[in-house]
């Protein structure tokens, strides 16, 4: 492809993005887990340590390469439905 033909090739991409016409469109899904973190306002170290585990584990968990079990999955099915109450251990 010559200098010209990449110019070319650019300038009609950005006469499209101009219009709206994206060639692809990409879609990102986002864990549960994280959205609960999110939610509840911490980062990944905070949201690890009050549950009390590492951050490693917890970053397994929201990659899915792990599940969490016991316990754990008890605590974050409360997280997920009333946010809140992790929201207030958090703080005190």
């Amino acid at each position: 492809m010559t200098g010209e033909e990449f110019g070319q090739k650019l300038l009609e991409s950005v006469h499209q993005m101009k219009a709206g016409q994206a060639a692809r469109v990409t879609h990102v899904e986002i864990p549960p887990l994280v959205e609960v973190r999110n939610r509840i306002g911490l980062s990944q170290a905070q949201f690890a340590a009050l549950l009390g585990v590492s951050v490693r584990t917890l970053q397994e968990w929201e990659q899915g390469r792990r599940q969490p079990s016991g316990a754990a999955k008890m605590l974050l099915r409360v997280a997920e439905r009333y946010p809140e109450v992790l929201r207030e251990l958090a703080e005190g």
